[in-house]
Protein backbone atom coordinates (compact mmCIF):
# COMPACT_ATOMS: atom_id res chain seq x y z
CA UNK A 1 0.00 0.00 0.00
CA UNK A 2 2.59 2.76 0.62
CA UNK A 3 4.55 1.82 -3.31
CA UNK A 4 0.72 2.68 -4.40
CA UNK A 5 1.03 6.21 -2.40
CA UNK A 6 4.51 6.52 -3.72
CA UNK A 7 3.68 5.60 -6.86
CA UNK A 8 0.82 8.10 -7.12
CA UNK A 9 2.87 11.30 -5.44
CA UNK A 10 5.44 10.85 -7.69
CA UNK A 11 3.18 10.32 -11.06
CA UNK A 12 1.18 13.78 -9.28
CA UNK A 13 4.44 15.52 -9.41
CA UNK A 14 5.69 14.30 -12.46
CA UNK A 15 2.16 16.24 -14.35
CA UNK A 16 2.84 19.13 -12.43
CA UNK A 17 5.98 19.39 -13.61
CA UNK A 18 4.76 18.81 -17.20
CA UNK A 19 2.63 21.76 -16.42
CA UNK A 20 5.21 23.99 -15.56
CA UNK A 21 7.20 23.02 -18.60
CA UNK A 22 4.25 23.69 -20.68
CA UNK A 23 3.86 27.33 -18.97
CA UNK A 24 7.20 28.30 -19.28
CA UNK A 25 7.29 27.23 -22.96
CA UNK A 26 4.20 29.24 -23.68
CA UNK A 27 5.18 32.17 -21.76
CA UNK A 28 8.85 31.75 -23.69
CA UNK A 29 7.24 31.31 -27.29
CA UNK A 30 4.88 34.08 -26.94
CA UNK A 31 7.49 36.82 -25.94
CA UNK A 32 9.67 35.27 -28.59
CA UNK A 33 7.49 35.98 -31.64
CA UNK A 34 6.39 39.55 -30.01
CA UNK A 35 9.98 40.74 -29.41
CA UNK A 36 10.92 39.38 -33.11
CA UNK A 37 8.32 40.76 -34.68
CA UNK A 38 8.74 44.11 -32.69
CA UNK A 39 12.80 44.34 -33.90
CA UNK A 40 11.71 43.69 -37.04
CA UNK A 41 9.13 46.52 -37.25
CA UNK A 42 11.64 49.18 -35.04
CA UNK A 43 14.36 48.29 -37.46
CA UNK A 44 12.49 48.74 -40.78
CA UNK A 45 10.81 51.70 -39.71
CA UNK A 46 14.02 54.11 -38.48
CA UNK A 47 13.62 54.86 -42.13
CA UNK A 48 9.58 56.02 -41.29
CA UNK A 49 8.48 54.15 -43.73
CA UNK A 50 4.73 53.14 -43.70
CA UNK A 51 4.08 49.03 -44.80
CA UNK A 52 1.49 48.71 -46.88
CA UNK A 53 0.06 45.25 -46.70
CA UNK A 54 -3.37 45.55 -48.56
CA UNK A 55 -6.22 47.86 -48.38
CA UNK A 56 -7.22 47.21 -44.76
CA UNK A 57 -3.89 46.41 -43.00
CA UNK A 58 -0.94 48.31 -42.74
CA UNK A 59 2.22 48.14 -40.60
CA UNK A 60 3.23 51.41 -39.23
CA UNK A 61 5.15 52.34 -36.14
CA UNK A 62 3.53 54.09 -33.55
CA UNK A 63 4.93 54.18 -29.87
CA UNK A 64 2.52 53.68 -27.05
CA UNK A 65 3.05 55.11 -23.62
CA UNK A 66 -0.53 54.54 -22.31
CA UNK A 67 -1.50 50.53 -21.81
CA UNK A 68 -3.36 48.41 -24.41
CA UNK A 69 -4.69 49.96 -28.06
CA UNK A 70 -3.04 53.39 -26.83
CA UNK A 71 -5.47 53.84 -24.10
CA UNK A 72 -4.39 56.10 -21.38
CA UNK A 73 -1.67 57.35 -22.96
CA UNK A 74 0.07 60.71 -21.80
CA UNK A 75 3.42 62.46 -21.62
CA UNK A 76 3.55 62.66 -17.78
CA UNK A 77 5.94 60.39 -16.58
CA UNK A 78 3.82 59.95 -13.23
CA UNK A 79 0.70 58.78 -15.19
CA UNK A 80 3.48 56.04 -17.12
CA UNK A 81 5.02 55.09 -13.73
CA UNK A 82 1.76 54.75 -12.25
CA UNK A 83 0.66 52.60 -15.04
CA UNK A 84 3.83 50.56 -15.33
CA UNK A 85 3.61 50.02 -11.31
CA UNK A 86 -0.07 48.49 -12.05
CA UNK A 87 0.97 45.81 -14.95
CA UNK A 88 3.93 44.80 -12.84
CA UNK A 89 1.38 44.47 -9.95
CA UNK A 90 -1.35 42.62 -12.56
CA UNK A 91 1.90 40.08 -14.09
CA UNK A 92 2.41 39.21 -10.11
CA UNK A 93 -1.39 38.12 -10.02
CA UNK A 94 -1.37 36.11 -13.42
CA UNK A 95 2.15 34.27 -12.15
CA UNK A 96 -0.36 33.67 -9.10
CA UNK A 97 -3.57 32.61 -11.16
CA UNK A 98 -1.48 30.15 -12.65
CA UNK A 99 -0.29 28.26 -10.13
CA UNK A 100 -3.99 28.53 -8.93
CA UNK A 101 -6.02 26.99 -12.28
CA UNK A 102 -5.95 23.78 -14.14
CA UNK A 103 -4.16 23.24 -17.22
CA UNK A 104 -6.28 24.67 -19.54
CA UNK A 105 -6.49 27.93 -17.80
CA UNK A 106 -3.00 27.86 -17.13
CA UNK A 107 -2.52 27.80 -20.94
CA UNK A 108 -4.71 30.62 -21.37
CA UNK A 109 -3.29 33.21 -18.12
CA UNK A 110 0.35 31.87 -20.09
CA UNK A 111 -0.37 33.14 -23.24
CA UNK A 112 -1.60 36.67 -21.94
CA UNK A 113 1.60 36.78 -19.56
CA UNK A 114 4.04 36.40 -22.23
CA UNK A 115 2.11 39.01 -24.43
CA UNK A 116 2.02 41.06 -21.10
CA UNK A 117 5.74 40.14 -20.43
CA UNK A 118 6.59 41.55 -23.81
CA UNK A 119 4.79 44.67 -23.72
CA UNK A 120 6.63 45.34 -19.83
CA UNK A 121 9.52 44.33 -21.24
CA UNK A 122 9.41 47.67 -23.95
CA UNK A 123 7.81 49.86 -21.30
CA UNK A 124 10.83 49.22 -19.77
CA UNK A 125 13.95 49.43 -22.13
CA UNK A 126 11.84 51.96 -24.74
CA UNK A 127 9.42 53.71 -21.99
CA UNK A 128 6.92 53.25 -24.43
CA UNK A 129 5.40 50.17 -26.63
CA UNK A 130 5.94 49.74 -30.30
CA UNK A 131 2.63 49.47 -31.78
CA UNK A 132 2.50 48.42 -35.37
CA UNK A 133 -0.22 46.77 -36.76
CA UNK A 134 -3.36 49.27 -38.45
CA UNK A 135 -6.31 48.06 -39.25
CA UNK A 136 -8.24 50.47 -40.97
CA UNK A 137 -11.34 50.68 -43.42
CA UNK A 138 -10.85 53.97 -45.83
CA UNK A 139 -10.33 56.81 -43.37
CA UNK A 140 -10.77 55.17 -40.31
CA UNK A 141 -8.68 53.31 -38.32
CA UNK A 142 -9.10 50.40 -35.15
CA UNK A 143 -6.38 51.52 -32.68
CA UNK A 144 -2.61 50.55 -33.60
CA UNK A 145 -1.51 47.27 -32.08
CA UNK A 146 1.03 44.78 -31.57
CA UNK A 147 1.26 40.92 -31.36
CA UNK A 148 1.47 41.08 -27.65
CA UNK A 149 -1.70 42.78 -27.39
CA UNK A 150 -3.39 39.44 -30.24
CA UNK A 151 -2.07 37.32 -27.48
CA UNK A 152 -3.50 39.03 -24.35
CA UNK A 153 -6.90 39.99 -26.35
CA UNK A 154 -6.87 36.21 -27.27
CA UNK A 155 -6.39 34.37 -23.75
CA UNK A 156 -9.11 36.98 -22.45
CA UNK A 157 -11.54 36.42 -24.69
CA UNK A 158 -10.56 32.15 -24.19
CA UNK A 159 -10.97 33.25 -20.39
CA UNK A 160 -14.46 34.69 -20.65
CA UNK A 161 -16.10 31.99 -23.30
CA UNK A 162 -14.44 29.38 -20.87
CA UNK A 163 -16.28 30.81 -17.91
CA UNK A 164 -19.38 31.38 -19.65
CA UNK A 165 -19.71 27.95 -21.03
CA UNK A 166 -18.59 26.68 -17.55
CA UNK A 167 -21.47 28.84 -15.91
CA UNK A 168 -24.14 27.45 -18.14
CA UNK A 169 -22.97 23.97 -17.53
CA UNK A 170 -23.15 24.53 -13.89
CA UNK A 171 -26.91 25.61 -14.21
Amino acid sequence: MSTQKKFDKNNFSFLAQKDKLICILLVGLVFFLDRVSKIKIINHQFNNDRVYINDFINLDLVWNTGIGFGLFSSNSSIIYNSITTLIGIILMIIVFMIIRSNLFEKILYSIILGGALGNMYDRIAYFAVPDFIDIHYQRFHWFTFNIADIFITIGIFLLIIKEFFLTNEKN
